[in-house]
């Protein structure tokens, strides 16, 4: 059943591709056989990282620079991906920001910032990509959200209610594109080590309290996330849409 979860001749878009989670699943689909376009605001790390995952995979991996928040940008960036892998299979909506802050103290600009990368930025991405997959009649979306989409956390209100969105958000999509051969599942990662993460790494307090949570006793690595994201971008899944897979280490099960 190996073939699968393969993706040769396919292609794949990931946002917030240029490191974490995002070039850990960009690589992870790279290694299944896809050719890979990923897209961040920062130049430099951007190009980097897409010369490394081409080393590292010996795929074709094209960095394209984009603000998810900008929506001319977003019809610019999947105009290029079209134009330099000839079409899109599968989108990876993984870009995304995280404002720790109390609900007293996280101030409106914060608030109005996590929900406009978190899930405006999303909805965009989602959009002009599902327009396109949608005209082809084939495509797998997957959106990240978090298992703080299905459960709270204390001094995180702009990010969980952004990724509580980004849940409900992909069961309409999944919904409205469900006829037209478009799968959209949402993929929820639990802690994982990651560079968002280093301010709870580098604290012993708030680390003990997550480590304390996670049944299996132990933090993600990014590369666990791999199997997930080749599961939802392959056939292996086809008959999967509207869904939220949760990989967290056991944290929701309580």
């Amino acid at each position: 059943m190996l073939h699968e979860f393969s993706l040769d001749g396919r292609t794949a878009l990931v946002t917030g591709g240029s490191k974490g989670l995002g070039y850990a699943m960009a690589r992870a689909l790279a290694r299944a056989g896809a050719d890979v376009a990923i897209a961040s605001r920062h130049v430099e790390e951007l190009k980097a990282a897409a010369e490394r995952l081409a080393a590292e995979t010996k795929r074709r991996c094209e960095p394209i620079v984009c603000d998810v928040t900008r929506g001319d940008e977003v019809d610019g960036m999947v105009a290029e991906a079209i134009r330099r892998l000839r079409h899109i299979d599968v989108l990876v909506n993984n870009a995304g920001i995280n404002i720790r802050n109390v609900t007293f103290d996280q101030t409106e600009e914060e608030f109005r910032r996590i929900l406009d990368v978190n899930l405006v930025g999303l909805f965009l991405v989602g959009r002009a990509v599902g327009r396109h997959m949608v005209e082809r009649g084939s495509g797998s979306v997957i959106n990240l959200a978090s298992m703080l989409g299905l459960v709270g956390l204390a001094g995180r209100p702009g990010y969980t209610a952004s990724k509580g969105a980004v849940i409900q958000l992909t069961r309409t999509m999944a919904l409205e594109w469900a006829s037209r051969g478009v799968r959209v599942n949402a993929l929820c990662p639990g802690p994982f080590l990651t560079e968002i993460n280093t301010p709870v790494l580098n604290n012993p307090e708030a680390n003990r309290f997550f480590i304390e949570r996670i049944p299996l006793g132990r933090w993600g690595q990014p590369d666990e996330l791999a199997g997930a994201v080749v599961f939802l971008a392959s056939d292996a899944s086809s008959f999967m849409t509207g869904a939220s897979l949760v990989i967290d280490g056991g944290w929701t099960a309580q």
